[in-house]
């Protein structure tokens, strides 16, 4: 079995600061404190590629399965948002593990989440790297840009957000759980043709087949169209832009986000590098063009990995 298809390529931590069981890869200690999120529907699998040469770099490699995802708890308040998410990492890396300051990575879910972490505490996220991400909607800024996400791919954004219960309910079997999340690597287009090899998509899959945990990464798309699904309002409805200096990456052949993603992350974030729009990769970046992503990262990051 290679190693990016091996769930025991790398030692699962637990630690519970917000009163459930996160679980956690932490490679590299005592390295550059690096966090990467992942997304939906990801776990922290989708970062295998990414791990052992971050590592390798000089980064002390954070890998966390977000609450109601992979080997974590369901939260134990029943909220899946984006706050909740945010409040967990920092808990995670700055109660737990106890770094005052952190580079951050991530896209899709994951993108909202270490957003709201650089806004919530300030001067905790030293530099982030972002990718097929949602951003905030600024309308005056945004004015011209195409900000639709393709309407053929909002099927399921409605229904998890709208009927999380029905839909969770159809999907009886472990089977059936599995191939329903294996359509967003596959046959929705999400990813660039070709990205994901039948195996892999087997080993995306797999910690998806629990029916509770599945019902719970619903929370993110019931978070987004009703109050009721949120702790409180995410950070980015009070601030449209973000000071952080962040790295904009964008995977073209994604069907499922805004087509002009960059600029509208340009936007969003005054102080950037890029955007850099990456050929042949599609939503999931760290997966398809993990070179790419891993030597991002340490070219961004060398004047603070050379720091201790």
């Amino acid at each position: 079995m290679p190693d990016d298809l091996n769930p025991a390529a790398f030692a699962t931590h637990f630690a519970s600061p917000r009163g459930f069981r996160q679980a956690y890869v932490h490679e590299g200690r005592g390295g550059l404190p690096l966090l990467l999120v992942h997304g939906w529907p990801e776990t922290k699998r989708i970062w295998w590629r990414n791990i052992a040469p971050l590592a390798e770099a000089g980064f002390e490699v954070i890998v966390p399965d977000l609450r109601g995802f992979g080997e974590s708890d369901v939260g134990p308040d029943g909220f899946h948002d984006v706050v909740s998410h945010a409040r967990d990492l920092y808990a995670l890396v700055h109660d737990h593990l106890g770094h005052e300051r952190v580079v951050v990575a991530g896209g899709d879910l994951g993108g909202p989440v270490i957003q709201d972490l650089s806004l919530r505490f300030p001067g905790f996220v030293e530099r982030m790297v972002l990718f097929n991400s949602p951003v905030p909607f600024d309308k005056e800024r945004m004015a011209g840009l195409n900000t639709r996400a393709p309407r053929e791919a909002a099927d399921y954004f409605w229904r998890q957000g709208n009927e999380p219960d029905d839909l969770a309910a159809e999907l009886a079997t472990p089977g059936e759980r599995r191939r329903y999340i294996a359509t967003f690597y596959t046959s929705r287009f999400w990813a660039h043709p070709g990205a994901f090899t039948p195996d892999a998509v087997d080993f995306m899959t797999e910690p998806f087949a629990d029916g509770a945990k599945l019902r719970a990464s619903f929370g993110g798309y019931e978070s987004a169209l009703h109050e009721r699904a949120r702790t409180e309002p995410p950070m980015s409805a009070q601030q449209r832009q973000n000071p952080t200096h962040t790295l904009i990456l964008f995977g073209q052949s994604d069907h499922v986000l805004y087509p002009d993603f960059d600029r509208m992350a340009a936007v969003t974030f005054p102080d950037h590098v890029g955007p850099y729009l990456l050929r042949d990769c599609g939503h999931f970046v760290q997966w398809e063009a993990a070179d790419v992503l891993n030597n991002t990262l340490r070219a961004f990051c060398r004047d603070l990995l050379g720091r201790g």
